[in-house]
């Protein structure tokens, strides 16, 4: 077995905010009710992303370009550096899409960082998501299911550590071995009585594992 390995969520944890409410802010103002549905439970999660990422009305390059000003927690590409340097595998665990996570991983020259999402294609002016219900990774909620794949890194890792922002992480949290958690999943992890550490941002999260000695 490997020693290590950091898993992180993507939106609102390395990134500064969530695909999905970009797009509603700029093409899909009536994604607001959509949100407020979600989160009374009457939407799939998966059903809420798909809606709203089919709602952007715009061409490739449009799209690709407000994909490339997303902000993102700006000591990212050194800690995942760190990580490597250090002995460890750093994987992204997303509930969105590879579509816009790959690219920016790209444009930050980040590498060899493998990334566990919903598969996004570009089709008539919108993001789709192509969602394989036989897949190991499949989640009828999520589109893909967190937890399973944490459990998986967990037969080739003797530690997981973990990194989240919202309630899809708190399900995955459960298994890593120790979760960094940011804004509303501290509050859900509280609940459900799993021991995190609470950060904002990854410069904290790197200290913590220098102090731990698990980073150089």
């Amino acid at each position: 077995m490997k020693k290590w390995a950091f898993v992180s969520d993507f939106d609102g944890t390395i990134s500064k905010q969530d695909f999905y409410w970009l797009v509603i802010e700029r093409y899909f103002p009536e994604g607001e009710q959509l949100f407020q549905k979600w989160k009374s439970g009457e939407m799939q999660d998966i059903d809420f992303l798909s809606t709203v990422f089919r709602s952007i009305n715009q061409g490739e390059q449009h799209i690709l370009t407000e994909i490339d000003a997303i902000a993102i927690d700006e000591y990212v590409p050194a800690f995942i550096k760190r990580v490597q340097e250090s002995g460890g595998d750093f994987y992204i665990l997303s509930a969105g899409t590879d579509y816009y996570i790959k690219p920016l991983l790209k444009k930050y020259g980040v590498e060899h960082v493998e990334v566990f999402s919903n598969k996004g294609y570009f089709h008539e002016n919108n993001v789709h998501l192509k969602i394989d219900q036989t897949h190991w990774t499949y989640s009828e909620r999520y589109g893909i299911d967190k937890s399973a794949v944490i459990q998986e890194l967990k037969k080739k890792y003797d530690v997981i550590y973990f990194a989240g922002d919202s309630e899809p992480d708190s399900h995955p949290a459960v298994f890593a071995d120790l979760t960094f958690a940011k804004d509303a999943l501290q509050g859900l992890l509280q609940k459900k009585g799993v021991e995190f550490i609470p950060v904002n941002e990854f410069k904290e999260i790197d200290d913590f594992l220098v102090k731990k000695g698990v980073l150089k």
